[in-house]
């Protein structure tokens, strides 16, 4: 049986037809409303957030957003964004209560540093797996979409992606680009070994490396070679690694201070 993803881009399949069908149809709605409590339960939330929902197509998960009661009062603030009109157009009709925004999420997020307290997918990352020309690849989407959570997350904040990976390799590749940007990660697989299989990726911004005591049953993600070097002490100097660090800060648009041969220098210590 061929993969959505296959078939189309997200915008393409996702046509008024289709986004009409897939919200009123009610195995799907079971099945995202099940997903989205999941997603939920992992990120934790014990106050009213502001939430961003990847992928939000048709409200669904944003519905339970708007709905659920938290243990210190009301529900949570949301805004969802997805690539297809026609599933925000359904959206709207169904007069849901979060902010909708059109956007390809593969082109990066934009919004302001530490807008949002958490954030959801629900089998919407799968689609940046696919590039949709040649002038650009997966790694590139995934880089774009991670770098641009990464900095929309309060520090501390939590994110939680549902999705469908094609394979291992898949799998790797998406959460090594969540590990790239900066975020603790973690994978949980609800029903490994069964067809109805669900892989969620946890990410924490502001702890990075394996976040795997975060949840139980969640596997590790083997992180680069550069982090397992520091890890291990084997980094060649402190100002390789300033540098290094500065130049992941440059390409996320933050202000770094000007290079000069003092930088990484040990300062002895002040009385």
């Amino acid at each position: 049986m061929s993969r959505p993803e296959d078939i189309l881009p997200p915008d393409l399949y996702y046509n008024e037809p289709t986004s009409k069908k897939y919200t009123t149809n009610s195995r799907i709605r079971t099945i995202q409303a099940s997903m989205t409590h999941r997603a939920l339960s992992l990120l934790s939330l014990t106050t009213p957030s502001l939430v961003l929902d990847i992928g939000a197509g048709s409200g669904l998960s944003g519905q339970i957003l708007s709905s659920v009661p938290t243990s210190a009062g009301g529900p949570h603030t949301w805004i969802g964004l997805d690539i297809s009109a026609s599933m925000l157009a359904v959206a709207l009709e169904r007069e849901v209560e979060g902010d909708l925004l059109l956007a390809d999420a593969g082109q990066g997020l934009g919004f302001r540093a530490g807008t949002f307290d958490a954030a959801i997918s629900i089998s919407a990352v799968q689609w940046l797996c696919n590039a949709e020309s040649s002038e650009e690849t997966a790694p590139q989407r995934l880089k774009r979409f991670f770098d641009s959570l990464y900095v929309s997350l309060k520090r501390g904040g939590r994110a939680v992606c549902q999705f469908y990976p094609r394979d291992e390799r898949q799998k790797k590749m998406v959460a090594d680009a969540a590990i790239r940007a900066g975020f603790g990660a973690g994978l949980l697989e609800d029903g490994a070994g069964t067809k109805g299989v669900k892989v969620y990726l946890v990410l924490t911004a502001g702890e990075t490396g394996d976040i795997t005591g975060v949840v139980e049953g969640m596997e590790g993600v083997e992180v680069d070679d550069h982090r397992k070097k520091r890890q291990k002490g084997e980094v060649a100097s402190r100002k390789d690694d300033i540098l290094r660090r500065k130049a992941r800060l440059e390409r996320k648009g933050k202000v770094v201070k000007a290079t000069s041969k003092y930088t990484g220098r040990k300062r002895k210590i002040a009385f």
